[in-house]
């Protein structure tokens, strides 16, 4: 299994977590971003520069993971292509998406899509706090003793 994450938006904080858990596993661990990355040095954590435009790490991602890889990524769409090609995913909030969550995910988030365009809402969801970087790093625990 590898690790995959869609760093674009990525918050350092879960970047961190994930950082200790690909060392203290030796699992392979490969941000991909449209941006330049700093990683730490390691012999299982990597970074993947791809070009800028819509979708291009998401693509990147979908095209290079294999099944059972885990993606760490806040874009349902992208967690959605993961699913089908049945590997896991995960949010910074400690989500883990599913065959059983995922439709009604992407319904939601259509559903608020078409309410900003009309005005009727705005923003996204909160900030992440310490009560969501721990919910991650208890999913994370949760998904690799399951899953390794």
């Amino acid at each position: 299994m590898k690790i995959w994450v869609d760093a674009d938006a990525c918050p350092n904080m879960i970047k961190d977590i994930l950082y200790r858990a690909a060392e203290r596993k030796q699992l392979l661990l490969t941000l991909v971003a449209n941006h330049s990355l700093t990683i730490p040095p390691s012999k299982v954590i990597s970074a993947v520069q791809v070009s800028g435009g819509f979708d291009v790490a998401d693509n990147y991602i979908v095209q290079h993971l294999q099944q059972d890889d885990l993606v760490i990524t806040a874009d349902i769409p992208l967690a959605a292509e993961v699913i089908a090609k049945n590997a896991h995913a995960i949010n910074p909030r400690g989500e883990l998406y599913t065959k059983e969550n995922i439709r009604e995910r992407l319904a939601m988030r259509d559903f608020m899509e078409e309410m900003r365009s009309a005005g009727q809402a705005s923003g996204g969801p909160p900030p992440l706090g310490q009560r969501d970087k721990q919910d991650f790093a208890n999913a994370l625990d949760r998904f690799l003793a399951k899953y390794q």
